[in-house]
């Protein structure tokens, strides 16, 4: 049965005032909720609403511990709904439970986590070079933006809400169209927690309309963006007319690297999680292994048997691996990728299809070999559950064949010679670099991109700051006088 959703903005829960939309439930096709789009308009009434309650004294004038407790209620909030948190965000987007599960542990976490900065951050004093004592406070920036992608996104939507409410700004959130949910309930969880008025605002609709308008806005201060890359291009020039600070996590082919010494079992568990848990709709899924010539064969064997115990099932069982890929649209996309990848010469050894019996949007995981690393399918990100096995055996190739890509997001190594892994993980141009793991995070660890993956930092006490504006001091303690018109 479908729910009407309401979203909360200018301090009020109230229907955008756009057109209403559907959304569906990724498993079956099925209409699960109904909402109305937000406007250009809903936008510069929430933003200004916004810039006038962050300066209100429930706000303004909170002490760092008193912005914590806050947080520290949301943190706790989230974890007492962690279950019913947990179905929502697999209704929204069709991810298997267990990692719906995981999400929401890790979107409690960040608000504990941000909690513990804001009350620990410290301003400076910094040396003194003079008659003057000099100091650097921060301040929160104002009213900022934060869009979200539908693929993970009660994650994705903590990692900007909890260091900007930490800041002390205001916040206004454009989560992705198809996705509103884990947003609204975020605005339902903070004003259970105690957070005035027009302080957090959900404006769901599309980037075009909704996004497109936050981040024109004069008084929006900052954008903190994940998405597709060509999406945070526009934002970036956008951003550049005003001089605005922002944070973009775009895409990623991120290569996962085999040496010829790895421990094979654990090298083939970590290239299939790393590629096919959230059935591939991830920026830093591990789509390009690239295999040691010397144990190629033997780690294709073992890939291929692993992968045929994947189950593609309902997200709502607990055994299940793979989950639905998000919409139609988005399968028949990948779909074209596979077919290009036929085209290109690749030779399929498994996957390649939809499962039998499918009633929602399912793909089987695929594996290709035979394609270059200069071939559209091994250069573009396809956001599904599509690898490429690429063999090496110069290490000087290896790298220059990793490196051959735009982005530079994320990389994998699989080699039990620490001074191997190093080198590699040196060499190799991205922003996280897993070794003997891969796709493990953790809040006090920051992320950022490298190229068209995007710029600027999430997680980490230091990203606190990027919601903050330096402000520098001087104290005169000179006893006389400055001389300059006194000479």
């Amino acid at each position: 049965m479908s729910t009407h959703l309401q979203t909360f903005f200018s301090g009020q829960w109230r229907d955008g005032s756009g057109t209403l939309y559907s959304t569906e439930y990724p498993a079956t096709g099925e209409v699960v909720a109904q909402l109305h789009a937000s406007t250009a308009q809903d936008v510069d009434e929430a933003v200004r609403f916004a810039e006038a309650a962050r300066h209100q004294p429930d706000w303004a004038k909170l002490m760092p511990h008193q912005r914590a407790a806050i947080l520290h209620k949301m943190a706790a909030l989230i974890r007492e709904k962690s279950e019913e948190l947990a179905a929502l965000q697999r209704l929204d987007n069709g991810k298997p439970v267990k990692e719906c599960r995981a999400l929401v542990a890790s979107a409690a976490g960040t608000f504990q986590y941000f909690a513990a900065v804001c009350e620990t951050f410290e301003s400076s004093v910094t040396p003194q070079r003079g008659d003057f004592l000099t100091m650097s406070l921060y301040q929160p920036l104002g009213v900022v933006g934060a869009i979200t992608p539908w693929n993970s996104p009660i994650a994705s939507e903590a990692q900007k809400i909890a260091p900007a409410l930490a800041a002390g700004c205001a916040v206004v959130i454009k989560p992705a169209e198809i996705t509103p949910r884990m947003a609204i309930e975020f605005a339902r969880i903070g004003e259970q927690a105690g957070l005035p008025q027009g302080i957090l605002s959900v404006l769901p609709g599309k980037g075009s309309v909704v996004g497109d308008a936050l981040v024109k806005h004069p008084l929006i201060k900052r954008i903190a963006f994940t998405g597709g890359t060509n999406v945070g291009l526009g934002i970036a020039e956008l951003a550049a007319k005003k001089l605005m600070p922002v944070s973009l996590e775009l895409g990623g082919k991120s290569p996962t690297i085999v040496c010829a010494d790895a421990d094979l079992d654990h090298a083939v568990a970590g290239v299939i999680y790393g590629i096919f848990s959230s059935s591939g709709e991830s920026c830093v899924a591990g789509s390009r292994a690239f295999v040691h010539a010397s144990v190629y064969e033997e780690f294709k064997r073992r890939l291929l048997a692993q992968t045929a115990k994947l189950r593609v099932a309902d997200p709502a069982l607990e055994s299940t691996h793979m989950g639905p890929l998000i919409s139609k649209s988005h399968r028949e996309s990948v779909e074209r990728y596979v077919a290009l990848a036929l085209e290109e010469g690749g030779k399929l050894l498994c996957g390649g299809k939809r499962p039998a019996g499918d009633a929602g949007y399912y793909y089987e995981p695929t594996i290709f070999e035979g394609l270059p690393n200069t071939s559209r399918t091994a250069q573009e990100e396809i956001f599904g559950p599509v690898l490429c096995l690429l063999p090496w055996e110069s290490e000087e190739d290896l790298i220059a064949q990793a490196n051959d890509n735009d982005y530079g997001l994320a990389c994998g190594i699989w080699s039990q010679d620490y001074k191997t892994a190093l080198r590699l993980g040196s060499a190799i141009t991205a922003g996280t670099v897993w070794v003997n793991t891969y796709k493990l995070f953790s809040i006090s660890t920051p992320f950022t991109g490298y190229k068209m993956s995007g710029l600027g930092r999430e997680k980490g006490a230091a990203s606190i700051m990027e919601y903050m504006m330096q402000k520098s001091f001087y104290w005169g303690t000179n006893a006389q006088p400055l001389p300059w018109s006194q000479s």
